[in-house]
């Protein structure tokens, strides 16, 4: 029996790992083979090696669009977390405790329904409902009443200023809901002995929260820090649909993965590779230095 295990390990393993190869690893190779040449879409590529890549570094687009990555790699996974902790916590173990018993607010699986509601929507659709929201005259949502007001409106998408907030305030809108769940399922599995002998101490909720809460939660947090890490580096869809130009105005929104596809459309599928691995590259380094920077010592309970 022990002389047919690896045929037979092998025998299931082979075709998921031949599918990974082709439909994974492929595309990785193939756009690294692309961003050494100057390939248009249509006529066979020729081999320019790093060209593409200096030609990126020295242009300004490309550093704006990396600031913005940047922007949102620390602003989104920050105010994403602090505030579906917060919640997560009221709707756990922020309300009374009753015989030593520490529960939710009052209403708390209710507002779990409509906290969570965002993500059932997809991201496009998310984008079109704040691009009437946000419109600037005086038909928007917000707009709308300070026209009437007499005040003057704010350009939400319009305003350089403004619209990188805006795009970060409906990425938290639209992810906060999923993170609300992940932590309230963390925070259920903390026994109820724990807060039980906080409460004996006279732990406030603000010292529960940082001094019990927190620290048994980190497993989960460390989690949810990488994948909002992720979706900082694929704010492509949300961008693309809310903003005015695609990620505009005057390139004030845009993101990498937006000039990846635009230079595509222009039939620089060579340049828009270059970019494409420089995309992959950010987030792979991300993710592993989110990783080893955390590592800590496992708190069982």
């Amino acid at each position: 029996m022990r002389h047919g295990k690896y045929p037979f390990v092998i025998s299931f393993l082979a075709i998921p790992v031949v599918l990974y190869v082709i439909y994974v690893i492929g595309p990785y190779a193939q756009a690294f083979y692309l961003a050494l040449t100057n390939y248009n879409g249509f006529s066979a590529p020729t081999f320019v090696g790093f060209e593409n890549f200096t030609r990126m570094f020295h242009n300004d687009l490309f550093w704006k669009a990396v600031q913005h990555n940047l922007f949102l790699l620390v602003a989104l996974p920050l105010v994403t977390m602090a505030i579906a902790l917060f919640l997560s916590f009221m709707l756990n173990v922020g309300g009374r405790s009753r015989g030593g018993v520490r529960s939710g607010v009052w209403g708390s699986k209710f507002y779990r329904l409509v906290f969570f509601f965002p993500q059932v929507l997809a991201v496009v659709i998310v984008a079109v409902l704040f691009q009437q929201i946000l419109r600037p005259d005086a038909s928007g949502a917000v707009n709308g009443p300070l026209h009437t007001l007499g005040v003057s409106p704010i350009g939400f998408l319009t305003n350089p200023t403004v619209a990188m907030w805006t795009v970060l305030a409906v990425l938290v809108w639209q992810a906060v809901g999923f993170y609300v769940v992940l932590f309230s399922a963390g925070m259920s599995n903390i026994p109820q002995d724990i807060y039980e002998a906080a409460d004996l101490d006279g732990a406030g909720r603000f010292s529960m929260f940082f001094r019990v809460t927190l620290p048994l939660l980190f497993d989960t947090v460390q989690v949810a820090w990488v994948y909002l890490g992720i979706a900082a580096f694929d704010a492509f869809a949300l961008v693309q649909v809310l903003t005015v130009e695609q990620g505009g105005p005057d390139g004030a929104t845009t993101v990498l993965a937006n000039e990846v596809y635009k230079n595509f459309l222009q039939s620089k599928a060579g340049y828009a590779s270059a970019m494409g691995v420089a995309l992959f590259f950010l987030t792979l380094t991300f993710a592993g230095l989110t990783v080893r920077l955390s590592r800590r010592e496992r708190v069982d309970f």
